[in-house]
């Protein structure tokens, strides 16, 4: 376990990931607003530090916008990639900020795992397992990338705070997500909404995957990977 910060293992993942989830692709015109008229007065050095980060958020989408460009249609009857097909070339924005292409990877085998928000128990989990993991899934020669909708600021965060060691990927637009199939109705106490079906996608050194988890439980997921990759 990383010494700054302990994992939020007891819980409980459905409810609060579905409330945060629901409450982040709702948005809310109100609390923008408020904050804006909060922001108010602020210090020109503080306008200046905010420029700097918008700059940053339109670089970041742009790659969104090229990504979208490049997104293939589901490419089964179920939706989204299954054992044997190919992964699409999509390019997304890092943990940095950078672009990301998933056809650089070719001829390496790696894991991509869908989650549905950064810093969230669940999600906490999941990470802080491939986190603990690390060593061997190098040992196996499988790259860890993780995909969630949050944006690079957020990733990089989320990575500093429990030491994560791996390449986090920023698929605000959901281009990735509706790739892989992923991005699917849910229902959390009654209520229907959008969001990310935790997911894993194994996928080999020719860029085919190799087998896909759906509907992730956390608890053991890291070490069913590492059996099917060893």
């Amino acid at each position: 376990m990383h010494g700054s910060e302990a994992c939020a293992c007891d819980c409980g993942e459905g409810h609060e990931e579905g409330v945060r989830e629901g409450r982040s692709e709702g948005g809310g015109e109100g609390g923008t607003e408020g904050r804006g008229k909060k922001d108010q007065g602020r210090p020109e050095g503080e306008g200046r530090r905010e420029s700097g980060a918008e700059a940053r958020s339109e670089g970041s989408q742009r790659l969104q916008v090229a990504a979208k460009a490049k997104a293939p249609k589901a490419s089964s009857a179920k939706g989204g990639l299954q054992a044997g097909d190919a992964v699409p070339a999509l390019e997304l924005a890092d943990h940095d900020g950078k672009a990301f292409s998933l056809g650089d990877l070719h001829g390496e085998s790696y894991l991509i795992y869908f989650y549905p928000k950064d810093d969230t128990p669940g999600c906490t989990r999941e990470a802080c397992a491939f986190r603990d993991d690390a060593g061997k899934f190098e040992r196996a020669k499988v790259r860890v990338i993780g995909v969630s909708p949050d944006k690079p600021e957020a990733h990089t965060r989320f990575r500093a705070k429990y030491g994560l060691p791996f390449t986090l990927l920023s698929d605000a637009d959901k281009v990735a997500a509706n790739a892989f199939g992923v991005w699917v109705k849910k229902q959390n106490y009654g209520r229907e909404y959008m969001g990310i079906e935790r997911s894993t996608f194994l996928v080999d050194e020719s860029g085919k995957v190799k087998k896909v988890w759906r509907n992730v439980k956390v608890d053991g997921h890291s070490q069913a990977i590492l059996a099917e990759a060893e």
